[in-house]
């Protein structure tokens, strides 16, 4: 498998998740700027909306969107507990979660990041996270992780997109709990072996 990734993006959840997993891959760099590869070819030949992560499979296929590409990972290694079983009520738990992050969280940091953004539009996304983020801490406060004492798919999300608060200057000391999961996260190897690998 290769995973199309660009350092610090969301595809650093699927980075993590492929460690996670111990399953084998290539890690490919994309410029998201330039839409292109390390040789010089047009990344949107592989995903034709230029984005990040893309997971190609042996056959060719590839997979688009970090919640589907997360799942997939999961299910190709079940031992390694990733995800709850297909069918579980656990399962739509984790699903609900991976939805939390990318609607309420993710797409909340986009309009920070883009310098376009005009100010009104900036000052409701950072609203919106305020809010998202004390929910969130509530709900860490009786959790070691989101779907309970073991680390899901799910997490690995929730870690990458809460590190995207430094570089917007979103200021996450109100969230003690936050505070607390993510510095557990950090201790594990493929967090910091996928950090690492993508120079963080």
């Amino acid at each position: 498998m290769k995973l199309f990734f660009s350092p610090a993006a969301c595809s650093l959840a699927s980075h993590i998740a492929l460690l996670e997993a111990g399953l084998k891959f290539t890690a490919v760099k994309v410029d998201l700027r330039h839409k292109t590869l390390a040789d010089g070819s047009d990344y949107r030949g592989i995903n034709p909306l230029g984005c990040v992560p893309a997971l190609q499979l042996k056959n060719g296929e590839v997979l688009t969107e970090g919640p589907a590409i997360l799942q997939y990972i999961a299910d190709q290694a079940p031992a390694s507990n990733l995800a709850p079983a297909n069918g579980s009520f656990a399962r739509y738990k984790l699903q609900s979660w991976l939805n939390f992050i990318a609607t309420e969280l993710h797409k909340n940091f986009t309009p920070l990041f883009d310098p376009t953004t005009v100010e009104a539009a900036k000052l409701s996304a950072q609203q919106k996270l305020t809010q998202r983020f004390s929910y969130l801490d509530q709900q860490l406060g009786a959790l070691q992780y989101l779907v309970g004492d073991y680390f899901t798919i799910a997490d690995a999300y929730l870690f990458t997109v809460s590190g995207w608060a430094k570089f917007v200057k979103f200021d996450l000391t109100p969230y003690p709990n936050l505070l607390r999961y993510v510095a557990r996260c950090n201790l594990r190897p493929a967090v910091l072996a996928a950090m690492a690998a993508e120079g963080l």
